[in-house]
């Protein structure tokens, strides 16, 4: 391996972004993209890693190399001008790392959230690129039951997208889960302000025709489904995800579905920039 210039140092960077800002992450010459990280389009960060290599050269001084930046200096300093530039990616940690230290061949684990909304309701504004809506109702513990015969080595060939590089479509998935959760962004309305104040008053509420409930949106029940892996194919998660939404009630065909490497299903929406990625669990 070649030796790092001794001036120079190794930063591991984590980050986050809104991914429905950017066409991917790797480099492309004709649109934006998260440099250096490898995600699908779309895909929103709350924690994804790289590195970085930095060398502190003096002002002052030009070819005097300095000893190398505090990480709380960096992380501030790349935040300033992140800020200026849209403010839709952010550096939320930096740490120093040896010089053969590699972000992408060093990880642990990646862990994804993908989020369901289920209800008639179209989705609220607030929840745009942020969540599958799905109009029909789901059943928790059917999904819940696919999950347990999903999880652990399997040849997951069924659940690739066709532009998968990956030489073996084996995988260990370490955990998949559902869990429903409190729909989110959470306002209470007027309606709901005035029977807490006049509960805690005392005092029944005043009647007014016509009026409760009114401009009140109606709440869908939210579902969170977690995948955590060492790695994942190519729209795994998504295929994972499209698959709980309609063949959880049928779980025997499930148990087939990879023998027979069958597509007969369809991915969750690939517009949808509602998996959530806490990629790295790494060995610093």
């Amino acid at each position: 391996m070649k030796s790092m210039n001794p001036g120079i140092q190794r930063y591991l960077v984590a980050i986050e972004y809104i991914g429905t800002r950017f066409s991917g992450a790797q480099k492309q010459s004709t649109c934006r993209t998260v440099v250096g990280v490898l995600e699908d389009a779309g895909v929103h960060a709350l924690s994804n890693v790289c590195h970085v290599d930095v060398e502190r050269i003096s002002k002052r001084k030009p070819g005097e190399v300095l000893p190398p930046h505090d990480p709380s200096v960096v992380k501030r300093a790349v935040n300033h001008f992140l800020q200026k530039n849209e403010g839709d990616i952010m550096v939320i940690d930096v740490r120093c790392v040896p010089s053969d230290f590699h972000s992408r061949y060093k990880a642990q684990e990646r862990t994804y959230f993908y989020r369901l909304l289920s209800g008639k309701e179209p989705l609220s504004t607030f929840e745009k690129d942020r969540a599958w809506h799905v109009p029909e109702d789901l059943d928790l513990l059917a999904m819940q039951k696919a999950c347990q015969v999903l999880v652990g080595r399997h040849d997951f060939s069924s659940f690739r997208a066709a532009a998968c590089q990956a030489k073996s479509p084996i995988r260990t998935l370490e955990e998949l889960t559902v869990t429903e959760v409190a729909s989110s962004p959470y306002f209470p309305s007027i309606l709901e302000r005035e029977q807490r104040h006049y509960a805690k008053s005392g005092t029944d509420s005043p009647c007014i025709p016509g009026a409760h409930g009114f401009g009140v949106r109606q709440r869908h029940h939210c579902f969170v489904v977690t995948a955590r892996a060492r790695s994942f194919l190519y729209h795994q998660v998504r295929l994972l995800v499209g698959v709980l939404n309609q063949w959880a009630l049928v779980i025997s065909q499930l148990m087939m579905l990879n023998e027979s490497q069958s597509k007969d299903y369809k991915c969750c929406k690939s517009y949808g920039p509602c998996m959530w990625t806490l990629p790295w669990t790494c060995e610093v």
